[in-house]
């Protein structure tokens, strides 16, 4: 079959690799589509494990299962994760399962969504791969884990209805965003982000004023919110400087979430006094659940969050590299799926 194994961004070559053989336990899935995340361009964090096959915004059909599978079938059109919690350990049981070793640990994809077929195992066959409703394209599908991502970010912010939301960093997370903050109905939503395409991809999808980070962001933002600054403030952007924004453009008892970060060798020096004396929370939010990709679908499922007309590239397996070109360019796309439909 064929795959995209990943060397570098500037190097993703189509080969030839065996279709992975599955044991009892385990699930093959012919690949439709699969979208390329911010973090497959992470360079410095992917090139450590290069060569690999990435992609894990995937859906699918089944084309094979173990004879221990009795919850899938063949045809079954699928969307597929490749790490779950184990919701045995005391993360888990605490609620803060994106925290659970196995969940950071432990890969259940060979090779991945940039292939042909697939085969996962381990839990996610059983709390990682969910049936998608006929309502739902494959291409929509793909959208499952990034919003589930966003779902679990907003629930660890607690937006309440009529507060002002400013989202900084308007790539395709801070997009979902704030489509999510409107359909929950959040007052002022502000997108803040460098480029100007972003900022009018944030108008079309929900957000009533559009900022730059400039020396007079925090003016601006008062101008436009009553007098006020943010009540809650999601960071979408992994860079010093929107991390420095955002702990300077919070209002008094309002909430920052930590969505994005910088590199792990890049600090942030924070001044905690006036956070304290104000009443700050600083929350982070990393990756998705199963209840996060069960609410994801079922809100992509009765539209009440839209997610095709985020879509700017649908490219074939053999154009992966032009792909990863696009998605490293952040003036000319919000999402690019390769599609693997053959």
């Amino acid at each position: 079959m064929k795959a995209g194994v990943y060397y570098k961004n500037t190097d993703v070559r189509v080969e030839e690799i065996p279709v992975p053989e599955i044991g009892d336990n385990d699930v093959l899935i012919k690949v439709k589509a699969c979208g390329i995340c911010g973090s497959d361009i992470m360079e410095w964090y992917r090139i450590k494990k290069a060569p690999l096959v990435l992609g894990h915004e995937l859906t699918g059909e089944v084309v094979d299962v173990g004879k221990n599978i009795v919850h899938l079938k063949k045809k079954d059109r699928v969307f597929a994760i490749h790490h779950v919690p184990c919701e045995e350990c005391i993360e888990c049981i605490k609620g803060h399962q994106s925290a659970c070793k196995s969940f950071q640990t432990i890969n259940n994809f060979s090779p991945g969504g940039f292939s042909e077929y697939l085969r996962v195992s381990g839990k996610s066959v059983y709390t990682g791969i969910m049936k998608i409703p006929d309502e739902i394209s494959y291409e929509e599908g793909t959208f499952i884990e990034p919003l589930g991502t966003v779902l679990r970010g907003q629930r660890a912010s607690e937006i309440r209805p009529g507060e002002s939301v400013l989202v900084i960093g308007c790539g395709l997370s801070g997009l979902l965003h704030i489509k999510c903050a409107k359909a929950l109905g959040a007052g002022l939503i502000i997108g803040c982000d460098i480029e100007d395409n972003r900022l009018e991809a944030a108008k079309k999808f929900g957000a009533e004023v559009t900022l730059k980070p400039d020396d007079d962001f925090n003016s601006l933002l008062r101008q436009k919110n009553n007098g006020r600054l943010a009540d809650k403030i999601i960071v979408c952007a992994g860079s010093v400087s929107a991390l420095e924004l955002a702990l300077n453009s919070i209002e008094r008892g309002g909430t920052v979430l930590i969505f994005a970060v910088p590199k792990p060798e890049e600090m942030v020096k924070v001044d905690f006094n006036p956070h304290w004396r104000n009443d700050i929370t600083i929350k982070t939010s990393y990756g998705s659940t199963p209840l996060d990709h069960i609410q994801a679908i079922d809100l992509l499922k009765n539209k009440r969050i839209t997610v095709d007309d985020m879509i700017t590239h649908q490219l074939p397996l053999t154009d992966i590299q032009n792909g990863f070109n696009i998605a490293c360019n952040p003036s000319g796309c919000l999402k690019v799926l390769i599609k693997l439909d053959n």
